[in-house]
């Protein structure tokens, strides 16, 4: 867990390969937008990422592992120029991972609030989305 955290404190579009270092060839990575499967289309998603974003960074707070799993709950701030007039975005989530006698994860799985991450950060639907949230808590 601890070379995952601090993978992720360093990747960037220019060092991708990072990437290689703690996910087997197999990975699954799932999040509520994407299902991948395999470190080459991972890493094609993780460039089409930091290509679209003008800056990211991840901190992270209660972690639980043992030798074969791991859960870590974060916190993503990032920006885009076509998001939130490019202003920071922050998003928290939670990471389940799996890991294999080497350390390395085979099994990534995001939980996060796709909606606030997305949806409320476009200026029309953006409204929309707030707006449906409020009426729930009604």
């Amino acid at each position: 867990m601890k070379n995952f955290l601090a993978m992720y404190q360093r990747l960037s579009i220019d060092n991708l390969h990072l990437l290689a270092e703690v996910y087997r060839e197999d990975v699954q990575f799932i999040d509520p937008a994407h299902e991948i499967t395999g470190l080459t289309d991972l890493t094609r998603y993780f460039a089409a990422l930091y290509k679209n974003v003008e800056s990211i960074e991840f901190s992270f707070d209660h972690l639980l592992e043992n030798d074969s799993e791991g859960y870590v709950q974060w916190i993503m701030t990032f920006s885009h120029k076509k998001l939130s007039g490019g202003r920071p975005v922050s998003v928290n989530g939670t990471t389940f991972l799996q890991f294999d006698n080497e350390g390395k994860v085979y099994y990534h799985r995001d939980y996060f609030d796709l909606g606030a991450m997305l949806y409320e950060q476009l200026p029309l639907l953006g409204r929309l989305v707030k707006s449906i949230k409020q009426g729930l808590g009604k």
